[in-house]
């Protein structure tokens, strides 16, 4: 059991991030270099107008390494993207070992689930934001991430597999909560970034996350589902003889 998620997780964990690394280099990365750009003048213009000791304190913390932009930028964006994607299908994958899909593109409709749970839900609340955005205390997102997550997941899980009609009640108000709570915001909302280099950031990712989703639910269903099928058929085989 454990080696067929793992083995599931791997393959389709590696091509949805090599997906995943190709979109965001045509469609996210080109926005972020645009809202650097921004973050950058702000920079300089601030410590134009600094002392010597301030000045040198910028000095020395641009002097940390940070990958350049081209290959550098790119590789270190596909390492993130592999881990990410294959934390998500062998999530997926432990979850089709309990409920095996029973046709190839049921796997769509888990990975549409993932994004609800990881991208939309979330973003409802924090959504994705460039450089030089003013955002709350980290620590505070995170948490407020982590329960908007969770809840709608169960509530998700609910509203499918609950046999009750008390039960998904239940869960419209698990996937309504945090969202009445409200994300932590800032005291004061600022982003360097012009309104619709945001708003076409925002609408490029939450678009590319979907897209991901989609094919990581799609590769991991359909490869879980046909060792199904191969196994259950050995299986008929063996009795038969």
């Amino acid at each position: 059991m454990f080696k067929r998620i793992l083995t599931t997780a791997c393959y389709t964990g590696a091509i949805a991030a090599l997906l995943l690394t190709l979109m965001q280099s045509l469609w996210i990365t080109p926005l972020i270099l645009q809202a650097e750009v921004y973050e950058t003048a702000q920079v300089t213009h601030e410590q134009t107008h600094e002392h010597a000791a301030g000045a040198h304190e910028h000095e020395h913390d641009a002097e940390a390494w940070t990958p350049e932009d081209g290959w550098q930028r790119t590789l270190s964006t596909f390492g993130g993207d592999l881990v990410v994607a294959i934390g998500f299908a062998l999530l997926l994958s432990a979850l089709y070992n309990l409920k095996t899909p029973a046709k190839p593109w049921h796997g769509v409709l888990w990975g549409l689930a993932g994004y609800a749970t990881f991208c939309l839900a979330p973003a409802a609340g924090l959504p994705p934001e460039l450089p030089g955005t003013v955002a709350a205390d980290l620590s505070s997102r995170q948490d407020w991430w982590g329960a908007t997550a969770l809840a709608t997941a169960v509530g998700l899980a609910l509203i499918v597999f609950g046999k009750h009609w008390l039960w998904r009640v239940v869960a419209v108000l698990l996937i309504v909560a945090p969202h009445v709570i409200g994300a932590p915001q800032p005291a004061e909302h600022h982003a360097l970034a012009t309104d619709a280099l945001q708003a076409q950031f925002r609408v490029s990712s939450l678009l590319v996350n979907a897209v991901f989703w989609m094919a990581l639910g799609t590769m991991s269903g359909w490869w879980f589902w046909r060792r199904e099928s191969v196994r259950d058929e050995l299986s008929a085989r063996t009795l038969v003889r």
